[in-house]
């Protein structure tokens, strides 16, 4: 009995849709009739699933093909998850941070030490440029 109501309400429908107005758009799925049910295709992803009428309710499958990516993507979840998981059990994980060696802080030093030469030597330099001609005995020089 469900099924002649559910199979007249479908045929209604898709009558009604037919003869309806003339702006009727495309849905989403779209269905072709098969010798084994009826073939849904979701024209937004383009996934493709195969319907059948069992028990009074159209039960639909993925395709195989899709099936397949959708299990391999299930897996990859999965075991993302699982690693995620372990990860939260094992507790926060503590890094240390690395301090350098020897080699490493002597070379920071010498570099630095070696700026510092430098800068030391453009301000003796300029302290130079300030400081009157010998020939001009009673001129001070300006320092700021």
């Amino acid at each position: 009995m469900k099924t002649v109501l559910m199979t007249a309400a479908f045929l209604c429908a898709t009558l009604w849709s037919q003869t309806g107005s003339a702006e009727t758009t495309a849905g989403r799925y779209s269905m072709q009739k098969t010798d084994s049910g009826i073939a849904r295709l979701d024209t937004e992803t383009g996934e493709v699933s195969l319907c059948q009428e069992k028990d009074g309710q159209m039960v639909c499958r993925m395709a195989a093909d899709e099936r397949t990516a959708f299990e391999l993507e299930l897996d990859l979840l999965t075991k993302r998850v699982e690693t995620l998981e372990k990860a939260v059990q094992d507790g926060p994980l503590t890094v240390k941070p690395r301090l350098p060696t020897k080699e490493e802080i002597d070379q920071t030093m010498s570099v630095m030490e070696r700026m510092m030469r430098n800068f030391m030597g453009i301000v003796k330099d300029l302290e130079g440029e300030g400081n009157p001609p010998a020939d001009k005995p009673g001129v001070e020089p300006q320092k700021t």
